[in-house]
């Protein structure tokens, strides 16, 4: 690589060299694709769930492995070819090996149902099946056949495979990034987040200190979420505070925002905070618009409170799910702001200070000296400030934040919270 740094070329680079491989939820694809990940990211360790594994309502899959898949007209020559193209074979197909017609042919051709000249990405996880995906064009002109079919793939007892890092910081209080890396030869669908999230890690551990610690996961979708989260529930609900899921971040369009269920989360707030600091466009989505791996982090009782920041949100760009989405539609100014995006977010969790009160209940200040011995309909006036500040120490505020809500300008909250924090009365984080 000759860029210096980890700038747009650089992961676009990344980005590149991840894009020929053959991922899926399981399988050999998959591992090679997360051993890349681990040569960019000290400390980063790859995990295996056995197949059949019980990971609360699912079950992890049998583990899937292809080595060539094509279909040959009767002269021998392959008219599709998943070596050259991996979306051609839906993903998790059985194996096949047999001769038809093209009338038989055609209930195992899928095309993209708009484009001409895209292949859909088409997938069949956990029902048995298989077929080829091509494009319009290329199945106009693929001929009568007979045509010779094989796809040389296997279903196998092994395991689902997973990866994270953990950077420490100062305190035990997590930030979450979570992307995942299953997806086949797709650019901003897939690679864009893992290229982010790898360059992102790599800015954590430069970091001269933090605060937080954060936790970069690198998963399957869906079920890699839910069987990350059936291993590490308990210890997720209690130490992270924010989260985010990285996805469709390489493009040179729109921002987007997809807030978490609770809607009012502080990763939904720092979201807007360095939304309302950017200068860039970006469209506002609801929770109900959600599709990727936030519908497992948020989900009733795991709640874990994770938003998503992308550029082109999934299913809204018109490459979604085909080979449109390539090397071309990513590009490295699009990597790089979607990087810089993510790097603000640090900034702001980082050096905004969040304070959280020490007692249960509300505190009793007047054995402390802050609040008048005298009680008259003007005494609460005079500590209303000190009081309402105090109510909004829950550790999730931060002070500027405080002093948005209790109507007082930033400079009267930090006199306060010194006051409170002298007290005993507070303490920063949760």
């Amino acid at each position: 690589m000759t860029p210096s740094g980890d700038n747009g070329a650089v992961l676009h680079q990344w980005a590149t060299e991840l894009f020929p491989i053959c991922r899926s939820i399981t399988g050999n694809g998959l591992r090679e694709s997360l051993r890349y990940i681990a040569s960019l990211i000290p400390g980063f360790e790859i995990q295996e769930i056995a197949s059949g594994s019980t990971v609360f309502d699912w079950v992890v899959p049998d583990e899937w492995n292809i080595s060539d898949a094509y279909i040959e007209d009767s002269s021998g020559t392959r008219v599709i070819d998943f070596k050259n193209n991996s979306l051609h074979v839906v993903n998790y197909s059985t194996a096949v090996d047999t001769t038809l017609t093209r009338t038989e042919l055609e209930q195992y051709l899928h095309t993209h149902p708009y484009s001409e000249t895209a292949i859909p990405y088409v997938t069949s996880y956990y029902s048995p099946r298989w077929g080829f995906c091509l494009s319009q064009n290329q199945k106009k002109s693929l001929g009568d056949g007979p045509f010779h079919v094989v796809i040389n793939s296997s279903h196998t007892k092994g395991s689902l495979s997973y990866g994270d890092v953990v950077i420490k910081g100062e305190s035990e209080e997590e930030i979450l990034f979570s992307t995942y890396l299953c997806h086949p030869s797709m650019a901003n669908n897939e690679l864009s987040g893992p290229v982010v999230s790898a360059a992102l890690a790599r800015s954590v551990l430069q970091m001269d200190s933090r605060h937080y610690t954060y936790r970069f996961v690198f998963i399957p979708e869906t079920i890699g979420s839910i069987a990350y989260l059936s291993k590490h529930l308990q210890h997720l609900k209690r130490t992270v505070r924010a989260g985010w899921v990285l996805t469709c971040i390489g493009d040179e369009r729109a921002y987007s925002f997809l807030p978490s269920r609770n809607g009012n989360t502080l990763a939904d707030r720092v979201s807007k905070q360095m939304i309302n600091e950017s200068s860039d466009h970006f469209d506002f989505y609801s929770y109900l618009d959600r599709g990727s791996d936030e519908r497992q982090y948020c989900s009733p009782r795991v709640d874990l409170p994770v938003a998503s920041l992308m550029r082109s949100k999934y299913g809204t760009y018109p490459e979604y799910h085909s080979s449109l989405d390539d090397l071309n539609l990513v590009t490295p100014t699009g990597l790089d702001g979607g990087l810089k995006m993510m790097q603000s977010v640090i900034r702001i969790l980082e050096n905004e200070k969040r304070w959280n009160s020490t007692a249960v209940c509300e505190a009793q200040l007047g054995k402390r000296g802050l609040y008048p011995s005298l009680s008259t309909a003007e005494s609460a006036k005079e500590v209303a400030g000190l009081v309402n500040v105090l109510a909004y120490c829950d550790g999730t505020w931060s002070d500027r934040e405080i002093a948005e809500l209790c109507l007082l300008s930033l400079s009267q909250v930090q006199e306060h919270i010194a006051v409170l924090s002298g007290a005993g009365l507070i303490h920063l984080g949760l």
